[in-house]
């Protein structure tokens, strides 16, 4: 006999019975539990669990369990042809199987997967954050409340002034690349942060500092960066707008207009500071070839050893980040900086814990971090 597209044969169940369904305790928004209670005495080979949108009947097999089992939970698998969204009512049977025998439970009622407004199992990311976001804020009221922070001497903006002291003596100018990103970039906004304080530093040098940009939104930022930094060092009359120059948003274009550029205003300091790519190589290799002081830094792990080799100073990855709060000595920077540097800290220190505890058997530090 077959019934609903399922063949009924000896009755495995006395009493025909409903799933339950709810969220799972670690809820997305895109699982749900499958829960059923198996009557005492009666012995099931395996559970199917099949599902259908709410009232239309047409179920698909999400699953399968030992007869043993109590549960299941659906989980949103769009590889596998099963999605489960957020919203959506579904609702799920469960067909017993027994001996070569079928029988098919009622359907349960229509539930939708909501996701949980906090997820105790990840508590653990709740007390990082906290702690981070803390420790950041207990920095940035410290510095503002007059303490001095130490962080260590950057040798690459150490040598900033060295650099300018050579263009001064040769009467050129200098030239600072804030990058290829645009605006979005963090990286592009840790150049801002640095090309002011140079900026400064070329006013009280009374050196002219050229900004070829790759990126026309960058443009507008990159003349309040420069004029921000002529103005702090009292020289505002000095500053050029037209040292701000829009070259192309095509990479080797642009790469080409920064190489004319080297080559005809003979540029006797370089600062390339910011995301680069390919370019990287042949800007700071005709920049060696012209035999200015060249300063580097990115956080493109991929371009470094280009500069490394080209250039006299490399600021490397997170030293980048660094040097922004270093050159500008600003509190949100300075207090992010000595926040991030105490959660790794405490990072590390958890690690070497962690493993010093296993040894013994003991696995609570890992536990803990685990999501």
């Amino acid at each position: 006999m077959k019934k609903g597209g399922v063949n009924i044969g000896q009755p495995l169940f006395i009493e025909p019975f409903v799933p339950n369904v709810s969220n799972p305790p670690d809820a997305d928004g895109r699982s749900i539990l499958v829960t059923w209670k198996i009557p005492s005495g009666v012995v099931v080979d395996s559970f199917m669990i099949e599902r259908s949108e709410a009232r239309k009947r047409d179920y698909t097999t999400v699953g399968q369990v030992a007869g043993t089992d109590t549960f299941f939970v659906d989980h949103h698998r769009p590889d596998a042809g099963l999605e489960l969204i957020a919203g959506y009512k579904y609702q799920y049977r469960i067909v017993t199987s027994s001996g070569g025998w079928h029988s098919g439970s009622l359907p349960s009622k229509a539930f939708a997967a909501k996701p949980k407004l906090f997820n105790v199992k990840r508590a653990n990311v709740l007390i990082l954050i906290v702690v981070y976001f803390g420790s950041v804020l207990f920095y940035i009221r410290r510095t503002k409340g007059g303490k001095s922070q130490f962080v260590r001497q950057i040798a690459g903006m150490q040598a900033v002034e060295e650099a300018l002291g050579r263009a001064t003596e040769m009467g050129r100018p200098a030239l600072y690349i804030p990058g290829i990103m645009d605006v979005d970039n963090i990286q592009t906004i840790a150049s801002m942060v640095i090309l002011t304080e140079v900026a400064k530093k070329c006013a009280q040098f009374d050196v002219p500092i050229i900004v070829p940009l790759n990126r026309a939104f960058v443009v507008p930022l990159a003349e309040e960066s420069v004029k921000e930094g002529f103005l702090r060092s009292g020289r505002p009359d000095a500053y050029n707008p037209d040292d701000i120059r829009y070259l192309s948003d095509e990479q080797f274009a642009f790469t080409a207009g920064v190489a004319g550029i080297m080559n005809r205003e003979k540029t006797a300091a370089h600062f390339f500071l910011g995301a680069f790519f390919a370019e990287s190589l042949i800007v700071s290799e005709i920049g060696y070839s012209t035999g200015a002081i060249q300063i580097a830094g990115t956080a493109n792990t991929h371009q470094l050893p280009f500069f490394v080799v080209a250039c006299d100073y490399t600021l490397i990855g997170e030293e980048f980040y660094a040097a922004s709060a270093y050159v500008s000595r600003e509190p949100q920077l300075l207090g992010t900086l000595k926040g991030s540097d105490l959660v790794k800290l405490l990072m590390m220190g958890a690690v070497f814990v962690g493993s010093f505890l296993s040894l013994f058997g003991v696995d609570a530090v890992a536990r803990f971090f685990g999501v």
